[in-house]
C-alpha cells in the first residue's frame, strides 16, 4: 500500500478488519484514509468529528511507534502531525472513547492529545469503532519510560503537574451525563474477589508470603463495607503513568478506553479509583527502576512516597480551587490501592508473569518483615 488509496480500495480493507487487523503491512492505508475523510465516507461508513482535521503535506510519511511501545491496538503516525488508532479487531458500540472525546472538547480540557474524529461501521451486528484520529505530540515519551528516569534521578518536581492534570480531568469528567453502564459490583464484594483470586494466582515463595498478610490485606479492605457515599463520575479506568504523556508543551493523558482486563467494572465510579490507580503505579515504577537501572530499594521507596505525597496534595488542592473537594472520599484510597494490587497479581498471573515483581515488591514496602507478629 505505498501508494494513496482511492475510497473502494480503502473500503475494501475497512471491511476485512474483523477477519484481518490492520498491521505494518498496511503501509498508506491510514494516510489514504485521513485524505479521503476530508468529505463524509459513504454508507455503511460514518464518522463522528471533534476537531478539524490539520492539512497534510502532499508527502505525507507514515510510521509507527517502534517495538518498543506496547499497544493493544495498532496506531500509526502519519505526517508527524496525527495518529490513527486501529482498533485492533474493530469493537461493538457503544465504546467509552468517542463520548469523552466529546465531552472533553465541549468543557475545553485541553490536557489530552487533540481528538479529531472517531470512523465507525454500521454491520449486521450493531455499529463498531474501527478507528480513532488523534494529534500526534511532539517528543512524547509515557511514564514507563520518563518517570522510570525520575525515580532513578529523584526528581519529584513532575508529581503536582500530574495531580493537577488528573485533578483537571475528573473535574471536566463530573460533568459527563449519563447514567452508570455496565454492572456495579458491591465494592466491597468486588475488592475481597480480587484478594481471593490474587491469593489463589501467586504461587511458590510469593504466594506463602502473601498468605502471611491476607488478614492484614483484608484488613485494609474493611472501610468499603460502608459502601460508596460519595459522587460517582465517569472516571478514565485505567488511568496509571502508562497512560501520562510527557511532551515538548507538558504532559497529557490518553487512552479513554478503560481497564482491558477488568470485566465488572461501571463507567461511573468513585474519582479515587482514577487516583488510586495513579498513586500505585508510582510504586511501580520504582520497582521498575530497581529491577532495570539497578536504584538503591531505599532511594526508590522515598522516592515514591515523595512522590505519591506530592501528587496527592496537588490533587486535592487543585480540586478544592475548582470547588470541587467532594469528589475525592479520602476513606476509599487505601482500600482501591490494595485492591490494585491485588489486581496487578491478577494480571501478572494470567497475562504477563515477568510483572509479578513490581506488585510483590510494592506490597513488601507496605509490610515489612518486622511488623509480622
Amino acid at each position: 500500500m505505498g501508494n494513496l488509496l482511492n475510497w473502494d480500495s480503502i473500503a475494501r480493507r475497512l471491511a476485512a478488519l474483523a477477519e484481518e487487523p490492520v498491521s505494518d503491512r498496511d503501509h498508506g492505508l491510514s494516510t489514504s484514509l485521513l485524505r479521503a475523510l476530508a468529505h463524509d465516507p459513504p454508507s455503511p461508513f460514518a464518522v463522528r468529528r471533534f476537531h478539524d482535521l490539520p492539512a497534510l503535506a502532499a508527502t505525507a510519511a507514515e510510521r509507527g511507534f517502534g517495538p518498543h511501545v506496547d499497544q493493544t491496538n495498532h496506531s500509526v503516525v502519519v505526517d508527524e502531525r496525527v495518529v490513527v488508532k486501529w482498533l485492533t479487531p474493530p469493537v461493538p458500540l457503544p465504546h467509552p472513547t468517542p463520548e469523552i472525546f466529546a465531552h472533553l472538547v465541549e468543557v475545553g480540557f485541553a490536557g489530552t492529545a487533540p481528538p479529531y474524529l472517531a470512523l465507525t461501521r454500521a454491520s449486521d451486528a450493531g455499529e463498531e469503532l474501527l478507528a480513532l484520529v488523534t494529534g500526534y505530540l511532539p517528543e512524547a515519551r509515557d511514564g514507563w519510560e520518563w518517570c522510570v528516569d525520575e525515580a532513578e534521578s529523584g526528581g519529584t518536581e513532575f508529581a503536582g503537574e500530574l495531580g493537577r492534570l488528573a485533578a483537571d480531568l475528573h473535574v471536566a469528567l463530573a460533568t459527563l451525563p449519563g447514567g452508570s453502564s455496565g454492572r456495579q459490583a458491591d465494592p466491597a464484594a468486588r475488592a475481597a474477589d480480587a484478594l481471593a483470586e490474587a491469593l489463589a494466582l501467586t504461587d511458590g515463595a510469593d504466594g506463602e508470603w502473601l498468605a502471611a498478610r491476607a488478614a492484614d490485606l483484608a484488613r485494609e479492605l474493611e472501610p468499603l463495607r460502608a459502601g460508596v457515599t460519595g459522587p460517582s463520575i465517569r472516571i478514565h479506568g485505567d488511568l496509571h503513568v502508562g497512560q501520562i504523556l510527557r511532551w515538548r508543551d507538558g504532559y497529557a493523558v490518553i487512552d479513554f478506553d478503560g481497564n482491558p482486563t477488568v470485566a465488572d467494572t461501571a463507567a461511573r465510579q468513585p474519582a479515587a479509583r482514577d487516583v488510586a490507580q495513579l498513586t500505585t503505579s508510582l510504586e511501580h515504577v520504582a520497582q521498575v527502576a530497581i529491577v532495570r537501572r539497578g536504584t538503591p530499594s531505599a532511594h526508590a521507596a522515598a522516592w515514591a512516597a515523595k512522590a505519591r505525597a506530592g501528587l496527592l496534595a496537588a490533587y486535592r488542592r487543585r480540586l478544592s480551587d475548582k470547588g470541587r473537594p467532594d469528589l475525592l472520599d479520602e476513606t476509599l484510597l487505601r482500600p482501591f490501592e490494595v485492591e490494585q494490587e491485588c489486581r496487578e497479581l491478577i494480571y501478572a498471573a494470567r497475562h504477563l508473569p515477568r510483572w509479578r515483581y513490581a506488585p510483590m515488591g510494592v506490597l513488601r514496602t507496605w509490610y515489612p518483615e518486622e511488623n509480622l507478629p
